[in-house]
């Protein structure tokens, strides 16, 4: 039972919960960045190259035969093209989003802080002060 009750606690962590969050919603922005890339990026690009689809670009090695059955052997490079887009605007949404929260950190830091008031001991032996004084 012990084992069971530890496990449940490390599974439970904030950490944990927040990490297998970001996980998930990464997958999702992912499937979208795809998406953008390969419906939205490269048709006007493969457009503006004289219609070129890049998913279709590779370089063959070996061509395929039909009598033995052996499919093409080709180096993809339109593919590692596309997913280099994708990585690039990933990379560029994660940096703003950081960026993002660099900014709000630093006005955080920069706001001034509000004075801490004095004990109410402090508050007390100055009025005392102030009495004696008259």
């Amino acid at each position: 039972m012990g084992m069971i009750t530890e496990f449940k606690e490390f599974a439970m962590k904030g950490n944990l919960v927040d990490m297998a969050v970001g996980f998930i919603m990464g997958g999702a922005f992912a499937t979208v960045v795809k998406s953008f890339v390969d419906d939205i990026i490269m048709p006007p690009i493969g457009l503006l190259l004289g219609g070129v689809d890049f998913a279709n670009l590779a370089y063959v090695l070996k061509p395929a035969d039909a009598e033995a059955g052996t499919e093409a052997v080709a180096i993809s490079y339109g593919l590692f093209i596309n997913n280099a887009i994708s990585f690039l605007i990933v990379a560029l949404a994660v940096f703003f989003v950081i960026k993002g929260m660099n900014n709000l950190k630093k006005k955080e830091e920069e706001a001034p802080a509000e004075p801490a008031a004095p004990p109410a001991q402090e508050v007390l032996l100055a009025e005392i002060r102030d009495l004696l004084k008259k």
